[in-house]
């Protein structure tokens, strides 16, 4: 039976000794049902007390309240009436595990793009004063990691002299998803420590300081809010935490103290094992044999070193590998210095967030014809993570880029070859992308035609119809290929390997079919398939081109293979899209049933 926690109106009435107990119990619902369903564990583990006496003094909705990121918020739906909810934490129509405004009048920013916050408040706060609603106040809840990235500088720039009431209550707990990096961290520690001197850093941009203040001590976080609160200017309260505080199997994992786990034991801490290996994995591996067989790979990652594999790189050439902190934007034009100066760097990033340094990649490094090769790891759909969170824009971004190769693998062995391919490019940037999930078996090709794998050839029947499969999505492509034969049509599946710029071979290709499918885990618009619509409308090839992929529009979280169906990429749903789209036989002319007898 779920448990049952007081409302925002309760919690206010509370003494402190009862909060001390809501505290220890909020913790162990949080361990027992994330164990269940998988999610952020740790970063809610450490601002249970802190989220407490956020509510106690600020009222919301009346009061905006900003998570960054909202991995940190599961207390904050806990408190806000959705505890009831959580057995249905991250699955399709359940909570979400980012805030979302359709969930709860209490959720304002569905925030899994770090370092935002501090611009929405500097926002609100501003149209509060507009609208004369002298009496609420913008608050956001910010992680130290968070803090390193450009648009949280940008945001205190503004708000230090802007005057306007804010409260901005750093969550520091020493690290993202790892040890955060950079000097902002070594001013932090210094002031956790009591070494720091004289005026903050915060202060010297024109905001307040307030701490710092023990996390773990509800009653101290709350006389410091109220503090800041009464001021009416933005002012900081710095609240020191530790990540996964109260659960022991956190608290000793200093990789990334169990920052979001699967479905696990909660007693032992121990993961349920997956079927196979990841693709995060298998990049790790290859990453570092790439390493030891080119002295001039660097490896880059921002805040993520860990979850984009990059800990085996790490261990073996630490010399050659840099944090940057949550900046995707430095990290990208840092990347073509390191290019400039002579290195190849490997610029490792969620697919998601590499939208953040598109200006970046476009100007700073393909306008100079630089090699840097980009990895996008959860390219597509990601699932449970929701909308922030599916990779599912990069190609259409990285198809605007001029002079950028984009490799797509189907399997680990094309990864290893195709990321290989891609540090061997001396003359602009490249980017090698694939999903999050556990990599399938080897799809052998028939045979490679300058670049193209052949996969499928229907034996003894016409060329009715080409499948064109991006990287993963060639396993659906096989599976429809199957049913169309015994439709009686002829399949030809082919997957490019490098998916853009457009192979002419796929031209020639589509020349020789009556229909051409593309398949991708992208947006169709801009992605792969429209690029191939354009080469073949631009050659006069009069083979009509069907695009399969993922719509222009927001996804929900859910189970990624139930998403991908829901979207048409499943072999059933090409199959049915290839049979209703293929062109009517000219008169006369067999049909492909009668070509085979």
């Amino acid at each position: 039976m779920t448990r049952s926690f007081p409302g925002l109106s309760e919690l206010k009435e509370l003494g402190h000794d009862r909060l001390s107990k809501l505290a220890e119990e909020i913790r162990t619902f949080l361990v027992r049902e994330v164990s269940r369903t998988g999610g952020h564990l740790g970063p809610n583990l450490g601002v249970v007390e802190l989220t407490l006496a956020v509510h106690r003094v600020f009222d919301s909705p009346k009061d905006k309240i900003v998570f960054d990121t909202g991995h940190q918020s599961y207390v904050h739906k806990i408190l806000t009436g959705r505890a009831v909810d959580f057995g249905t934490l991250r699955k399709a129509g359940g909570i979400a595990g980012y805030p979302q405004n359709y969930e709860s009048v209490h959720d304002l920013v569905e925030n899994s793009h770090a370092s935002t916050a501090l611009s929405y408040v500097d926002g609100l706060a501003k149209s509060f004063r507009l609208r004369g609603e002298n009496d609420r106040t913008a608050v956001a809840v910010v992680g130290d990691g968070a803090l390193t990235g450009g648009l949280a500088w940008e945001a205190l720039n503004n708000l230090g002299a802007g005057g306007s009431p804010v409260v901005v209550v750093l969550n520091d707990n020493g690290r993202s998803y790892a040890p955060t990096a950079g000097g902002l961290a070594d001013h932090l520690a210094a002031l956790r420590s009591g070494e720091g001197t004289g005026t903050t850093l915060f202060e010297l941009l024109g905001l307040g300081y307030l701490g710092p203040v023990d996390g773990h001590d509800t009653a101290a976080v709350e006389e410091a809010l109220r503090e800041a609160a009464s001021r009416r200017e933005p002012t900081v309260v710095h609240c020191v935490t530790e990540k996964g505080h109260g659960y022991v199997h956190a608290e000793n994992d200093e990789a990334d103290r169990m920052h979001a786990v699967g479905a696990m034991d909660p007693e032992t801490g121990e993961q349920k094992p997956g079927s196979g290996r990841s693709w995060t994995s298998l990049f790790g591996d290859v990453i570092a044999e790439i390493g030891a067989e080119h002295e001039d790979v660097v490896a880059m990652t921002a805040a993520m070193l860990l979850p984009v594999g990059l800990g085996r790189f790490a261990r073996e050439f630490p010399e050659r590998v840099i944090d940057v902190g949550i900046s995707e934007q430095h990290a990208v034009t840092s990347a073509a210095g390191l290019a400039m100066g002579g290195s190849h760097p490997v610029v490792c990033v969620y697919a998601t967030f590499f939208n953040r340094a598109f200006d970046q990649a476009l100007m700073d490094v393909a306008l100079h014809g630089l090699p840097v090769t980009f990895v996008l790891d959860r390219a597509g759909v990601t699932g449970p993570d929701g909308p922030s969170h599916h990779g599912m824009w990069d190609l259409a971004l990285l198809g605007r880029i001029p002079g950028m190769r984009v490799a797509a693998p189907r399997d680990a062995d094309q990864l290893s070859l195709l990321l290989r391919e891609a540090v061997a490019v001396s003359t602009g940037p490249t980017a090698v992308r694939f999903p999050k999930a556990t990599a399938g078996p080897a799809i052998p090709a028939m045979q490679r035609m300058d670049g193209v794998d052949l996969l499928r050839r229907s034996p003894g029947m016409p060329l009715d119809v080409l499948i064109v499969a991006a990287g993963v999505t060639a396993t659906a492509a096989l599976e429809a290929a199957e049913l169309l034969e015994s439709e009686g049509l002829g399949v030809t599946v082919v997957d490019p390997r490098w998916i853009l710029p457009v192979n002419p071979v796929l031209v020639h290709f589509a020349a020789r079919h009556r229909l051409v499918v593309t398949v991708e885990d992208g947006v169709r618009a801009g992605g792969m398939g429209s690029a191939l619509r354009e080469a073949v409308s631009d050659t006069r090839v009069t083979t009509p081109v069907v695009t399969l992929g993922l719509p222009k529009s927001f996804l929900a979280h859910g189970d990624r293979a139930t998403i991908l169906r829901a979207c048409g990429l499943d072999g059933p749903s090409i199959a049915r899209v290839a049979s209703a789209s293929i062109p009517a036989l000219p008169e006369g002319a067999p049909t492909s049933a009668e070509a085979t007898r």
